[in-house]
C-alpha cells in the first residue's frame, strides 16, 4: 500500500463467494451527510458485490469515523484512510484500484448512489459479452427538485457490442468514469490510472486511457449511476465551479491530454472526435454561461480558447462543418477580442437559435455579420430544415382575463421562406419532473419584414405551480418540422412579475424569464400562500 494511504481496521480479506465479482470503490471527502448512502447503495446490490472499498481522502468531518462504523459487521465493506489529502478525485480512485480483490470494478462519489439492478446488469453484459469495459446509463438528478436527465443517451438506446471503440467516435462524448465496470486486470495490466492530485477533469483523461487500450465494450440501456447534482451546496462539486477562469483552463488541459493519449496510441479517429466534442459540447456550455462573467473573466476565457483553438488543422474543422460549435470556435478564433456575446449565446443554445442580423458578402455568401466576413454561414445552411437554427422570438403577457404568448419566426436566408411554415406546436415542459401541459397548435402568418407571426392562449391555472420551459414544434408545408426553443424578448416591461386573479386558485403569480442560454421560461406560483412565499424570498434576498 501506498505509505500515503491506510486501513484504520485492518482485517483478513476472504475469498468472494461464487459469482461475487464486483468491487465497487467509493471516494469521499468531508462529505459525513451523504457518503453512508452511497455506500449503502453500493452494499444494497447484492452478491454480485464481492467488497466495497471506501476510499476517505484525509476528511476533517469525522467521515472516516462514520465508515468504520458502518464496517462493523459488515464484511464486504473495507475503509481505507489516506493521510494526506490529494485535492482531488484521481488519487483515491487510484487507491481503490489498487486495493481491489475483484475481477471487476467500478467507481461510485460519496455524493451520488447506484440504482437497484445496477451491478447486475453490467456485469451480466460484461461476462456475455466478454468485454474489458461495460457502460450504462447514468442520469443526472438535479436536487432538490429530483428532475433527471440522461446523460449521452444516444449511446444506450439498445444493448451493444463493440470489438473496439474506434466502431463508434461518439464514445469519446461519454467522458465519466463512474457509469462503466471494468476489468480489474485489463486496468494492471495497461496501467491505466487516473492522474494523480488536484487535476480537474480526471475523468477525460482516464477514459482516454481506457480507449487507447482499443478494449472490448458492452454498452447497455439500463440506469446504471445516478449523478445527484446539488447546485445550492455550500461547497460545489470540482466540475460544477465554473466560475473562475481556472476551471476552464483545466478542461482545456484535460481535453488537450486526451487528445495526446489517444493519438499517441494511434487512435486518429478517437482523437479528432475528442477536439469535435470540446467544440460542440464544452464551448457551448460556457458559451452559454459567458454573458453571466465580468469582462475580465471574459477576455481570459477568449484568449485561452483561441489558443487551443489555434492548435486544430484543417481536418478537425472540416469534421461536421455544419455544427453549431463549429460557427462559435470560428467566431472566437476570428477575433482577438470578445464580441457578439448575446448572439453566441443563442447559438450555443440546445437547439440552437441563430439570431439575426443575416449578413452577407457583397457577392452574397451568407456570413457571421459585416464586421467578421471570414466567417461563412454556408455549411450551416446546407443542412435539411429539420435541423436549421431557427430562430423564434418569444414573449409572454399573463393577464387577467387571458393570458397570450406572442411568437415571431425568423426568415434564414431563403430557407424559411422555400419551405413554407405554416403552423408552430406549443407545450409548456415542468423543469421538476418533465411534465408537459397546455399543448396547443397555432398557425403562422406572414408578417413584417420576412418574419410569420402566431399567437397562442396560455392557461396559467392549468400549468399550477413550477417552473416551465417553453418548447416549440415549428411545422412547413411539406411535412417537415422543427424542434426548437424560442428567444426570449426583454425590455419594456416583457418580463414583469405579475399577480393575476384566478378562479381556481383565487390568485397566482407569473414570472415569465429568460434562462441561461436566452430562452423563455415561466415561474408559476399559485395561491395567496405560494405568492405570499416568492415575496418573502425575494426580500430575502434583497436583504442579503
Amino acid at each position: 500500500m501506498h505509505p500515503e494511504q491506510r486501513d484504520p481496521h485492518p482485517a483478513p480479506v476472504s475469498a468472494p463467494e461464487p459469482g461475487s465479482q464486483v468491487a465497487v470503490v467509493v471516494i469521499g471527502y468531508n462529505d459525513r451527510a451523504h457518503v453512508t448512502a452511497a455506500v449503502r447503495s453500493a452494499l444494497a446490490q447484492g452478491p454480485a458485490v464481492a467488497e466495497v472499498i471506501a476510499v476517505d481522502d484525509c476528511s476533517t468531518d469525522g467521515s472516516d469515523e462514520l465508515l468504520a462504523r458502518l464496517a462493523v459487521g459488515e464484511p464486504r465493506l473495507r475503509v481505507v484512510r489516506r493521510d494526506v489529502n490529494s485535492g482531488g478525485c484521481g488519487s483515491p480512485r487510484n487507491t481503490g484500484i489498487d486495493a481491489a480483490t475483484a475481477p471487476y470494478v467500478m467507481f461510485l462519489d460519496s455524493d451520488d448512489v447506484l440504482p437497484a439492478g445496477a451491478v447486475d446488469a453490467l456485469l451480466a453484459a460484461a461476462t456475455e459479452a466478454r468485454a474489458e469495459v461495460t457502460s450504462g446509463l447514468c442520469v443526472r438528478r438535479e436536487l432538490p427538485s429530483g428532475s433527471e436527465q440522461p446523460w449521452q443517451a444516444p449511446l444506450y438506446t439498445a444493448r451493444t457490442v463493440l470489438d473496439r471503440p474506434s466502431q463508434n467516435p461518439r464514445l469519446v462524448h461519454d467522458t465519466l468514469c463512474v457509469n462503466k465496470l471494468y476489468r480489474t486486470d485489463f486496468l494492471r495490466e495497461h496501467g491505466i490510472r487516473f492522474p494523480e492530485g488536484r487535476f480537474l477533469y480526471e475523468d477525460f483523461v482516464f477514459i482516454a486511457r481506457v480507449l487507447a487500450a482499443a478494449p472490448r465494450l458492452a454498452l447497455v440501456p439500463d440506469r446504471v449511476y445516478v449523478w445527484q447534482v446539488r447546485r445550492s451546496a455550500e461547497r460545489l462539486s470540482l466540475s460544477l465551479d465554473r466560475g473562475r477562469v481556472a476551471n476552464w483552463t483545466a478542461r482545456i488541459e484535460a481535453c488537450a491530454l486526451a487528445y495526446d493519449i489517444l493519438l499517441s496510441a494511434g487512435q486518429k479517429e478517437l482523437a479528432r472526435a475528442t477536439r469535435a466534442k470540446f467544440l460542440d459540447h464544452d464551448v457551448r456550455m460556457y458559451v452559454r454561461e459567458l454573458g453571466l462573467r465580468d469582462a475580465d473573466y471574459q477576455r481570459a476565457w477568449w484568449t485561452r480558447t483561441r489558443e487551443y483553438l489555434a492548435r486544430y488543422d484543417a481536418a478537425d474543422w472540416e469534421l461536421h462543418p455544419a455544427a453549431a460549435g463549429r460557427l462559435l470556435a470560428r467566431v472566437v478564433l476570428a477575433s482577438p477580442e470578445p464580441r457578439d456575446l448575446p448572439r453566441l449565446r443563442e447559438l450555443a443554445a440546445r437547439p440552437a437559435r441563430l439570431l439575426p442580423p443575416y449578413a452577407r458578402t457583397p457577392d452574397g455568401v451568407p456570413v457571421w455579420s459585416a464586421g467578421l466576413p471570414q466567417v461563412s454561414l454556408a455549411p450551416l445552411l446546407n443542412r435539411p430544415v429539420s435541423t436549421l437554427p431557427l430562430a423564434v422570438d418569444a414573449e409572454l403577457r399573463p393577464g387577467a382575463r387571458a393570458s397570450l404568448l406572442r411568437l415571431r419566426l425568423h426568415e434564414l436566408y431563403g430557407r424559411v421562406a422555400e419551405a413554407g411554415p405554416c403552423e408552430v406546436d406549443v407545450a409548456w415542459q415542468a423543469r421538476e419532473d418533465d411534465r408537459t401541459r397546455g399543448r396547443t397548435t397555432v398557425a403562422f402568418t406572414p408578417s413584417v419584414a420576412d418574419t410569420w407571426a402566431a399567437e397562442a392562449p396560455v392557461d396559467l391555472a392549468g400549468l399550477g405551480s413550477g417552473t416551465w420551459d417553453l418548447r416549440l414544434t415549428v411545422r412547413f408545408a411539406g411535412g417537415e418540422q422543427r424542434e426548437v426553443t424560442a428567444h426570449a424578448l426583454t425590455g419594456a416591461g416583457r418580463l414583469r412579475r405579475r399577480v393575476v386573479p384566478s378562479a381556481v386558485y383565487g390568485v397566482l403569480l407569473a414570472q415569465p424569464y429568460v434562462t441561461h442560454s436566452g430562452a423563455l421560461a415561466l415561474r408559476v406560483a399559485t395561491g395567496l400562500s405560494g405568492v405570499l412565499r416568492v415575496a418573502r424570498g425575494r426580500l430575502r434576498r434583497l436583504l442579503h
